[in-house]
């Protein structure tokens, strides 16, 4: 197992900003020492029956960054997500940093290229993001070091961003009582997700863990923060000791009784290009519906 620099005296300043469209969470994480930050898992807004994209999520992301005097370093993705956009193009344009995103990227832009017929004009090696993690890689956000654990089964491009005592988790752990997320997209493995998971359960008790989504189980107000210690013990899908065997059985019954996110076309095709929305032969902005291809 790789062996991971964690450093749980550093405690970065994290602020959450939730997108009630689409459950998602996106933060602001900041060097407690310098200006410097990172955006963790931004969100565009669209309005898929009417074909309009904004960015009013963004802009809030943005003006905070600006009112703290805060300068961007980095703009990551935790994966190519399934159910919203990312608005990363659109926030390095205004304050700069580099977007970056696990390397199996192109494993996914493989997949989804052939899905969503792109041709050979789409570049399928990651060269639309500016850095592309390995298992392990480090960072700096300032004074702080970052680093990436690979943690595919959601999909095969996850990957776990920890610095300093706190860790964003993207799809791979929910709350506590929300469990765990769906394999069943391509690429996507039940024994790979548990894995993955057991890898971040086998960081220290007191790190701190953000969701990338919450659904508010049960009619609970959404929340975002548990530790390693809480997922232990409290995870209805992983916790106390649950076997790899009865995770996969439980987790592959259950996904093929859920549908299809809402936005997954339009959010691939944006994704896997770093945000940036395709277009078409006039270079208009275009999106693709493939028949049956999903």
């Amino acid at each position: 197992m790789t062996q991971y620099p964690v450093n749980m005296d550093i405690t970065p300043v994290v602020e959450a900003f939730f997108d009630p469209a689409t459950n998602t969470i996106s933060y602001i994480v900041k060097d407690p020492t310098s200006d410097a930050c990172a955006i963790i898992d931004s969100v565009m807004d669209i309005d898929y029956a009417a074909g309009r994209i904004t960015y009013d999520h963004a802009d809030a992301m943005i003006a905070r960054v600006q009112q703290m005097g805060c300068r961007l370093e980095w703009i990551i993705e935790t994966h190519v997500h399934a159910d919203h956009l990312s608005a990363a193009p659109y926030i390095q344009e205004r304050l700069g940093g580099k977007i970056g995103i696990g390397s199996k990227i192109m494993v996914v832009q493989d997949t989804f290229g052939k899905v969503f017929n792109e041709g050979t004009a789409f570049q399928r090696d990651g060269s639309q993001f500016d850095a592309l993690f390995e298992d392990g890689d480090t960072y700096q956000i300032g004074n702080m070091q970052g680093f990436a654990i690979y943690t595919p089964g959601h999909t095969p491009a996850c990957m776990v961003h920890v610095i300093g005592n706190a860790a964003f988790v993207g799809d791979t752990l929910f709350m506590p009582d929300g469990g765990s997320a769906r394999c069943d997209f391509p690429g996507g493995s039940a024994e790979d997700l548990y894995d993955s998971i057991m890898k971040v359960l086998a960081l220290p008790d007191a790190m701190r863990l953000f969701m990338c989504h919450d659904y508010g189980p049960n009619g609970r107000d959404i929340q975002w923060e548990t530790t390693v210690g809480e997922e232990k013990e409290h995870n209805i899908h992983v916790g106390r000791g649950r076997t790899k065997a009865d995770f996969i059985t439980f987790r592959t019954e259950r996904d093929a009784q859920l549908d299809m996110p809402r936005l997954i076309i339009p959010s691939l095709q944006v994704n896997m290009r770093a945000g940036a929305v395709p277009t078409d032969s006039d270079g208009n902005p275009m999106l693709k519906v493939p028949i049956n291809g999903l």
